[in-house]
C-alpha cells in the first residue's frame, strides 16, 4: 500500500488490539450507528464526539461508552506516533511514527489522523464535535443531501 506515503507497506494483523476509543463505521454501517446514536440518552451521549463524511461516521469516546452495530470495527491511538490513530486490529508493518510523519507532511496542521486499511482512507479527527442531538440532524440532512 503506498495511501499517501513515498514508500510501500502492508497491514498486518495485530498481536494484541488496544483498548478502542473510536467506534469506525461506512455505509450502511454508518446508518446504523447513527440511529443506535438517537436512541441514547444524553447523560449517555455525554463523553462522545464525532465526525461524519458523505459514507463515514466516526464517534470517539471511552471504550466502555462507544455504541455497537453490525459491521463496525474500532480504532485507537497509536502509542508510538502521536497524532496517529490505528484500527485496533490491524497496523502497518512498517514502524507507525514513520507512517505518521509522510501523512504529517500530505495532511498539514490536520491531526489526529485515523489511518484505515478497508477502505483505505486518511481521515482527520480535529473537526470531531460533541456528540448532541443537533449533531446527529446536521450528519442526517448531510447524509440526505441538506446543508451540513
Amino acid at each position: 500500500m503506498s495511501l499517501a506515503t513515498t514508500f510501500e507497506w502492508r497491514w498486518r494483523p495485530r498481536a494484541e488490539a488496544p483498548p478502542a476509543q473510536a467506534a469506525v463505521a461506512w455505509g450502511t454501517a454508518a446508518r446504523a450507528l447513527h440511529a443506535r446514536l438517537r436512541l441514547l440518552e444524553p447523560e449517555q451521549q455525554a463523553g462522545l464526539s464525532a465526525t461524519a463524511s458523505r459514507e463515514l461516521l466516526v464517534v470517539v469516546g471511552e471504550g466502555g461508552a462507544l455504541p455497537w452495530v453490525d459491521g463496525i470495527a474500532y480504532a485507537a491511538p497509536c502509542a508510538e506516533a502521536p497524532g496517529l490513530w490505528l484500527p485496533t486490529l490491524e497496523a502497518p508493518d512498517l514502524p507507525a511514527d514513520l507512517i505518521a510523519r509522510s501523512l504529517q507532511r500530505h495532511h498539514p496542521g490536520r491531526q489526529p489522523l485515523l489511518l484505515w486499511a478497508r477502505p483505505e482512507a486518511v481521515l482527520p479527527l480535529d473537526r470531531l464535535m460533541p456528540l448532541s442531538p443537533a449533531l446527529l440532524a446536521r450528519i442526517e440532512a448531510h447524509w440526505a443531501g441538506g446543508a451540513a
